[in-house]
């Protein structure tokens, strides 16, 4: 049974850093476009970064985020750092067949339950 268990959420200051980790079993995360997205309330679940080979990331994370995954642990993980207010939402780990151009989450098939950051001081 696949399954897709995201941690390592929790409150931070501005300018702080988390590193999320996304814990996959009954599926090899090397197989599939992996990507991590997140939901703020109110708000479309959007694209943070998709993964098939090489990482792309959204513009509002770039030069902040970094994905790298463990293949032995079968786990991926999000690096965050410069973490702004705005990067306050639920994030969610997923795979899928292919990353699209937006990174919407249209290309992705399995998504974890999430795991919820909040940056405030």
């Amino acid at each position: 049974q696949l399954q897709l268990v995201e941690s390592g959420g929790g409150l931070v200051q501005p300018g702080g850093s988390l590193r999320l980790s996304c814990a996959a079993s009954g599926v090899t995360l090397e197989s599939y476009a992996i990507g991590w997205f997140r939901q703020a309330p109110g708000k479309e679940r959007e694209g943070v970064s998709c993964s098939t080979g090489t990482t792309r990331y959204a513009d509002s994370v770039k030069g902040r985020f970094t994905v790298d995954r463990d293949n032995a642990k079968n786990t991926l993980y999000l690096q965050m750092n410069s973490l702004k207010p705005e990067d306050t939402a639920t994030y969610y780990c997923a795979v899928g067949h292919y990353c699209t151009l937006s990174m919407s989450p249209a290309g992705m098939n399995y998504w974890g339950k999430g795991t919820l950051v909040t940056v405030s001081s």
